[in-house]
């Protein structure tokens, strides 16, 4: 049995640059800790779920000083990792020649099914040590969102569960309010 290959983060970014999972060997991949790893596809409820997320964001963030990121990668040079997180609120700036890195991340959301567990565990310890303030995971398993705030080490030292019409706020934006009913697909609002 073979060992598993690590990358450094200025590694893989050449192998992207230079088109190594583009074409014929286009793949849905990210870097976590030094290894590339396949993401699953996205279904429907996924698909659904980051649409609406999307719209909230555009009708309550200012945009003058928040732009909106829909999976697209943050560059993590501490742990040589690149997620491409689901959405994230980042700090405005000309992101034109670079990825964002995690002092610009207001929030950071991952819509989760099948990558519950590694979002849970593998993602959120990558984003605690790079000191990401806030990690949402909209859990489409148990209809409901958890909030990650404070991070410590590889941690985060406050976790809170949002479900039905209770509300979540971002602490970047108080004013920001959301409510899992809002987003969730339940036998009441299909359509």
């Amino acid at each position: 049995m073979g060992t598993v290959a690590s990358f450094s983060l200025k590694h893989y970014e050449h192998m992207v640059d230079v088109g190594a999972f583009t074409g014929e060997f286009q793949q849905r991949i990210e870097l976590l800790g030094g290894e590339i790893v396949m993401m699953s596809p996205i279904g429907p409820e996924h698909h659904h779920c980051l649409m609406l997320l999307t719209d909230w964001s555009y009708q309550v963030v200012p945009l003058e000083q928040i732009a909106i990121g829909v999976q697209g990668p943050i560059r993590i040079p501490e742990s040589d990792s690149e997620p491409e997180p689901d959405l994230v609120w980042l700090a405005r700036r000309d992101f034109s020649g670079r990825h964002p890195e995690p002092h610009e991340v207001k929030l950071l959301v991952e819509v989760a099914d099948t990558s519950l567990e590694a979002d849970r565990t593998e993602k959120l310890s990558i984003y605690a040590e790079a000191n990401i303030r806030e990690y949402w995971i909209v859990n489409l398993v148990d209809k409901q969102i958890e909030i990650y705030r404070d991070p410590s080490g590889m941690s985060y030292q406050q976790r809170l569960t949002c479900q039905g019409d209770e509300v979540v706020y971002p602490l970047a934006l108080p004013q920001a309010k959301l409510a899992p009913s809002q987003i969730f697909r339940t036998k009441e609002n299909k359509g």
